[in-house]
């Protein structure tokens, strides 16, 4: 009975974007002259968002938007950079306490990753990129 239970959560996209709700908060990563900050907003009418603040020194700041939605194709995270086109990528089944996005078809990167680390919130982009397999870690802490 458990086991239909968990399959028809993980088929219902909206139940699946509901089980994200560990990332929600307000998360920072602090690495030599680097600051990212990392904000996610609860589940609501169907959409996460966040918003990813990158600074380096005295940089101007590099300010990503997010949004993780429910669609008809499912969970779908977008990413939307400066001066870039927004990007979808695609909730792929995993374990609980980890959201793996795939859109194979990007440039760089073809994966972006979520997963719980104990009390932190650890990310991770991946790809190829000219042959040669790249990722970038970041392993966040909830913010004072």
């Amino acid at each position: 009975m458990i086991a239909l239970l968990l399959a028809a959560a993980l088929a219902d996209p909206a139940a699946r974007l509901e089980a994200l709700d560990w990332m929600v908060g307000a998360w920072v990563e602090v690495r030599g002259e680097a600051t990212t900050r990392e904000v996610w907003q609860p589940p609501a009418g169907g959409v996460m968002t966040g918003v990813n603040e990158a600074r380096r020194g005295d940089r101007p700041a590099v300010v990503e938007h997010m949004t993780i939605a429910t669609t008809p194709e499912g969970v779908i995270f977008t990413a939307l950079l400066p001066g870039q086109p927004p990007t979808a990528f695609r909730l792929r089944p995993g374990p609980e306490g980890e959201a793996v996005f795939e859109n194979p078809e990007h440039d760089f990167p073809q994966r972006v990753i979520y997963r719980r680390c104990e009390a932190d919130l650890c990310a991770r982009i991946e790809g190829v990129r000219g042959g040669e397999t790249v990722a970038r870690d970041w392993r966040f802490q909830r913010a004072p």
